[in-house]
């Protein structure tokens, strides 16, 4: 009886959470500007009328940008980070670990408010370059739990059996660990990819007269004409992002296949 009540709760639980996305295709190929049933036909002049709004346009190539730029900054670091947690060991690591992965518990609006804060006080512009520090900031968590992972699941020895063959640990860094946790830095790339380019609550403090895709979204929501329009273009976001996630999980199992070790669960 108790597992019965926990599946049902469980499915109760994914159906709350996913109605509306399983919603939003229908009525972006509703012939309709009424977000009601019943439905009015199908068509597809929504997507046709995203190819014609130059706002749009530009708001997705900012979204690009940063989401580019987010990905190899925040993976970077995240590289660097997650090699320095499973190799070495220095004084007050579990401080500096903890108050690194601390934007994965800070509510978003605090920490928008705060850089909002910090760059006024220096009397900064806010701007792409802004969401790009803030998105950079809130994706190295995610960025070093995946690839913490990928260091952990490698073989020490392979390294040590390197450096004893002569190689530098530069070297050995390039042609043995870095093809061995590829699949994890692909995973975290995809990962912090997606994140930045469904942030709102930062890009929307920061952005400036620059919005982002999301902040764009949000501001065509006054306009009930426009809504068909805005459900087209989250139906896209909503495959794009299921996409990308896919293909991390595919990278995320294939290092742990090339490790040997079992899958323990993951991104899906």
């Amino acid at each position: 009886m108790r597992g019965g009540g926990l599946k049902l709760y469980a499915i109760l639980y994914l159906a709350f959470l996913y109605a509306p996305i399983v919603l939003l295709p229908l009525f972006a190929f509703n012939d309709g500007t009424i977000i009601a049933f019943p439905l009015q036909g199908f068509t597809l002049g929504w997507f046709a009328a995203l190819l014609e709004t130059p706002a749009l346009h530009e708001a997705t190539l900012n979204s690009l940008i940063i989401a580019v730029s987010v990905a190899l900054l925040a993976t970077s670091l995240g590289l660097f980070a997650a090699r320095a947690a499973t190799r070495y060991r220095f004084p007050g690591k579990p401080g500096i670990l903890g108050f690194i992965m601390l934007p994965l518990v800070l509510p978003e609006v605090i920490v928008a408010i705060s850089l909002l804060a910090v760059l006024m006080q220096l009397g900064l512009d806010s701007g792409l370059w802004t969401i790009i520090l803030g998105h950079t900031l809130l994706c190295m968590p995610f960025s070093i739990a995946i690839l913490q992972g990928s260091f952990a699941n490698m073989d020490q020895s392979l390294e040590e059996a390197a450096i004893d063959l002569g190689e530098t640990p530069v070297s050995t860094f390039r042609l043995v660990t870095l093809p061995l946790v590829l699949p994890g830095i692909i995973a975290s790339l995809l990962i912090c990819f997606t994140i930045s380019l469904d942030e709102f609550i930062i890009a929307f403090f920061l952005s400036g007269n620059e919005p982002t895709l999301p902040v764009y979204l949000w501001g065509q929501l006054r306009f009930p004409a426009r809504l068909p329009v805005v459900m087209a273009l989250g139906t896209i976001l909503v495959a794009l992002s299921v996409l990308l996630l896919v293909v991390a999980e595919i990278f995320r199992r294939r290092g742990l296949r090339r490790a040997g070790l079992e899958d323990t669960g993951g991104f899906l």
